[in-house]
């Protein structure tokens, strides 16, 4: 079996970087853009009691599948290190344990989803105007679980290779589909934010069933086959060490943001589309940040097995440095040009207010947010997820969630709900540095 083509530990670092992040760039890109466009349709054809139910469930949506693909990143990390090490029989058990990994989690997030999807939305007090097209949007959703959950898992998998290209032709078949589909089944069928979802689990089980056809037939290290499908104790521990600690990190941070986007809807539903507009639009600007993530926590797991530290050092620099110039230039767009940007989605005067001001403030501090993303990615690309965890779970959970339920008890304000970011950020940006100059002195990183 032939080793990986896209190996990161050879070449000159910045290309190898922007070879695996580019494509990573557009493929998230071309998603983002059907989510900009499912929120278009839903918007423009159905109103905004639709589009506040669908983006009012974004949250929701991000806990849940933020939990399981927390240890997708594990898996990634783990294979990242033995395609590094050159040890394809580990290779192998990694990702034959991952597949395992994913059926379990498809039954699982199936069921919970569907269960819970009322409860979750009584605790997140969802107006009774927008409750019954949430409810029915998520629980459409959650139904295709199988095809979210695997086709994540084995984008992570090829990812791991170094090997972004593959992914990037899934996605932009998955976009161009989902958007179809979508326009088809609102537009023609007249079927509603039922419909929105729909368009959205087939596309990526389309994707899953192309994205495994690939593994099936590669003849590099990663090669899926499925009798060999089984939990490997040793790899298990491994992927669960570095899969579990960013699972609840995404977990507890989307629940922090399920108490903020309760308190939006407080402000009713106006506020809700506007806020959820804007939140569609930042999606955008943060898709380098994205990419860049994923690359660094690859790029930093295959040099770490490899034990070429100067080379990782060389590409943490070079990585953390792009992707914050590059996320800066993108907020300054926002705060000029959120008024308009926000009125694509609904051009009510009330959710053109509520959207902008979101975007013109929180656009000045979108450097620090981005640090702090792909600081996370390379301390998972290093083994320690608990650093980041630690971060987040404290700057990003626990002081959104106090703020809240102290200031925000007597302090009834829209402002509290956006300016919680970009204090946050600044928080989690200062540990950071602190702790990346402690790990440079003992020549860790």
């Amino acid at each position: 079996m032939a080793k990986s083509s896209y190996l990161m530990t050879e070449g000159t670092v910045w290309k190898r970087i922007i070879r695996f992040a580019v494509p990573l760039f557009i493929g998230q890109l071309f998603q983002q853009l059907y989510n900009t466009v499912d929120s278009l349709i839903v918007g423009r054809l159905i109103g905004t009691s639709a589009l506040a139910a669908v983006t009012a469930t974004g949250s929701i949506i991000f806990l849940i599948v933020g939990f399981f693909m927390g240890f997708s990143t594990g898996a990634g990390v783990v294979i990242a290190r033995d395609i590094g090490a050159g040890d394809e029989k580990a290779v192998s058990r990694s990702v034959h344990t991952t597949y395992a990994m994913g059926i379990a989690a498809s039954i699982i997030m199936t069921v919970l989803g569907i269960v819970m999807t009322p409860t979750i939305l009584r605790w997140m007090d969802t107006p009774a105007d927008v409750f019954p097209e949430a409810a029915l949007y998520l629980r459409v959703y959650f139904s295709g679980s199988i095809g979210l959950v695997f086709y994540n898992l084995q984008m992570g998998i090829l990812q791991a290779s170094g090997d972004s290209t593959h992914p990037l032709y899934y996605l932009i078949f998955s976009s161009v589909l989902n958007a179809v589909l979508d326009f088809s089944f609102i537009r023609f069928l007249h079927m509603g934010v039922e419909g929105a979802a729909l368009a959205t689990i087939i596309g990526q089980m389309v994707s899953a069933v192309l994205a495994m056809r690939r593994l099936l037939k590669t003849d590099e290290v990663i090669r899926f086959i499925p009798k060999k499908i089984r939990f490997d104790g040793a790899k298990l521990g491994q992927i669960v060490s570095i899969g579990l600690p960013t699972a609840l990190q995404a977990c507890v941070i989307d629940l922090a943001n399920m108490m903020i986007q309760s308190y939006i809807n407080s402000f009713g539903k106006v506020a809700m589309a506007g806020i959820g507009a804007s939140t569609k639009l930042e999606g955008f600007v943060f898709l380098p940040v994205n990419a860049f993530s994923m690359a660094m926590s690859t790029f930093v797991a295959q040099n770490l097995g490899a034990g070429k530290k100067d080379r990782m050092r060389k590409g943490v620099k070079f990585g953390l440095l792009t992707s914050v110039f590059v996320v800066e230039a993108m907020g300054a767009m926002m705060v000029f040009f959120s008024p308009q940007l926000v009125a694509l989605f609904d051009a009510s005067p009330e959710v053109i207010y509520y959207g902008a001001l979101r975007g013109q403030i929180c656009g000045f501090f979108f450097c620090l947010c981005g640090f702090s993303h792909v600081s996370s990615a390379v301390m998972r690309g290093l083994g320690k997820p608990i650093v980041p965890t630690i971060v987040m779970l404290t700057c990003w959970c626990a002081v959104r969630v106090v703020t809240l339920m102290t200031i925000g008890r007597v302090y009834h304000n829209i402002l509290l709900a956006i300016w919680i970011y970009p204090v946050t950020w600044s928080l989690s940006t200062i540990v950071y540095l602190l702790y990346m100059c402690s790990l440079r002195k003992k020549e860790v990183l």
